[in-house]
Order: C-alpha cells, then sequence, then structure tokens
C-alpha cells in the first residue's frame, strides 16, 4: 500500500540517526569511565599475575600477553579488544585473567595493529596470524593445542568472528578444528551500514571491504559451540546486529548460547567475562569447562 512505503520505520536512516545508533556511548553517562576501569584492572592484573610478551608476527603492533598456569596442556582463552578497530589495546585487556587462571585456565590477551594506519583486511589477518600462532607455539606454552577458545568485545567479537570463517588456515583444517569455541560480546558482524557512519569514516571503509568482513554473509559449517551475548542497555543497532549473528550461526550448524544481560551495557559487559557470579561468566567457564 500507498501508506506503508511513507512509513518512517520503511525509509533509510538518516546519518544523523545511523551515527548514534552505531555510537555505543549514546547509552551511557560517559564511555571513558569504562574505558579507564579497563586500563587499571588491567595494570593491576600485570602487576600482580606472572605473564610474558610475545610477538606473533613481523608488525610491531603483533604482539600479545600471555598469562599461564602450572598446569600442563591447560585450556586457553584468548580476549580480542574492541575499539572500533581504532582505539584500546592489549594493555587494556588483561583485566579478566584472574577468573581464568583460578580454574586453571590459561589466557592471552592479544593486541594488533589498529585504524585507519591498518586496513580492516590486514587487522582480520593479524588476528588470525595470532591464533595460528598460539596453536603452533602451544607445546612450548604449556597449552593444549584442542582446547583452545575465542573471545572479543564489541570490535573485537567482529574479529573472533572472522576466525570462523573459512579460508585462512592450510588444508585440511578448517576453524573448528583450531578453535574449541568462542565467546563474542556486544558484536558488528555485518558492516554494509557502517559505511554511512563516522565509523566508516575514520577507517575510510569501503564497500567491498564491508561485504568481504562481514561474517554474517560468510558463516559456514561446521562451527564450534558459541556464546552470543549482549548487554541489555544497547542501541536497537546493535541488538539487531546480535539477533543476525545469532540467526546465521544457527542455520550453519553451531550450538549456540544466546545471552541478553541486564542491566549490562556495551562498556561493562566485558567485566563479567569468567565471573562465576554472573550469567555471562558461568556460561563461559562451562563452555571451557565441557569435553
Amino acid at each position: 500500500m500507498a501508506g506503508d512505503r511513507e512509513r518512517p520505520d520503511r525509509e533509510p536512516p538518516d546519518r544523523e540517526l545511523l551515527d548514534r545508533e552505531y555510537s555505543p556511548s549514546s547509552r551511557v553517562r560517559d564511555m571513558h569511565t569504562y574505558l579507564r576501569e579497563y586500563a587499571t584492572r588491567s595494570a593491576r592484573v600485570r602487576e600482580t599475575l606472572p605473564f610474558t610478551e610475545h610477538a606473533y608476527g613481523p608488525d610491531p603492533a603483533q604482539r600479545l600477553h600471555f598469562f599461564p598456569v602450572a598446569e600442563p596442556r591447560a585450556p586457553l582463552l584468548v580476549y580480542v579488544h574492541g575499539g572500533y578497530w581504532q582505539e584500546l589495546s592489549k594493555e587494556d585487556s588483561c583485566f579478566a585473567a584472574p577468573y581464568f587462571l583460578a580454574r586453571g585456565i590459561s589466557f592471552a590477551a592479544l593486541g594488533y595493529g589498529l585504524a585507519p594506519a591498518h586496513r580492516l583486511d590486514d587487522i582480520v589477518a593479524m588476528v588470525r596470524d595470532g591464533v595460528r600462532w598460539l596453536r603452533a607455539g602451544a607445546a612450548e606454552l604449556g597449552v593444549d593445542p584442542d582446547r583452545i577458545f575465542l573471545s572479543g568485545s564489541s570490535a573485537g567479537a567482529h574479529l573472533v568472528a572472522m576466525c570462523l570463517l573459512d579460508g585462512w588456515l592450510p588444508a585440511p583444517l578448517r576453524p573448528a578444528d583450531v578453535v574449541r569455541g568462542a565467546v563474542l560480546l556486544s558484536g558488528v558482524y555485518e558492516l554494509e551500514p557502517l559505511c554511512r557512519t563516522y565509523i566508516g569514516a575514520a577507517i575510510g571503509l569501503t564497500g567491498a571491504e564491508a561485504s568481504r568482513n562481514s561474517p554474517v554473509r560468510h558463516l559456514r559449517g561446521p562451527l564450534p559451540p558459541l556464546i552470543v551475548a549482549r548487554g541489555g542497555n544497547e542501541t536497537g543497532a546493535f541488538a539487531d546486529q546480535h539477533d543476525r549473528f545469532v540467526r546465521a550461526a544457527a542455520a550453519a550448524g553451531a550450538t549456540v548460547t544466546d545471552l541478553v544481560i541486564e542491566p549490562r551495557n556495551h562498556f561493562d559487559l566485558p567485566f563479567d567475562l569468567g565471573d562465576p557470579a554472573s550469567p555471562l561468566g558461568r556460561a563461559t567457564l562451562a563452555l571451557l569447562a565441557a569435553r
């Protein structure tokens, strides 16, 4: 009907609306409070727990912090930070390590090169390099190569999702052979809308890059078990991204734990990773304990 075509919710969103929908900070009073807390907690962890720093590739940004446990062939949780591919670092990403080390699980905070100095294709390749390096060096690190789990928040969830796609591992390996499970928090999985936002402008995102790097378009089975979570206090765009990925992963045959955590927001949800007092932490610890 003609009236349907005139409804505002059927019209393409304007730039101001789309910018707001893809701005997680629009739902919190001050996002910098959370960013400072990432850095403060992570610095405290590095001061109190032994860790080593490793280069996993030739770029100076390809480095990671590794927190070991004493148990041989321990599981490993790898955390990939967010920041819309432009901010944060491995130094800001160690805060969850104590939860996992206390349960005999090693932890790695993976750094990568940031946009716009690095193109998105290159950032995806770096994170995949890190996962390959960790698997290849598992014995030396005291890690079980068959129990490597990935986790990431926001842009980090996108980068983890890109590690679930085919085509980056030497045959006959497939992602489910290397990644035992993944925990994705508040991710962006369809990048085309970002081309029309301040984020796309800041990183120079092209339509072709968005298409190549939209995991919802390319997910194929087999996939490892997944936890896909978001805060209850997220924008509609992030809720839609979450739902799209859950549907795509389920359609590809994955076992998906779908979590919407109240009253968490985009920035404080990662603090629950590994916390047994939280629904996300309990689900994550159960995933890593499964045989």
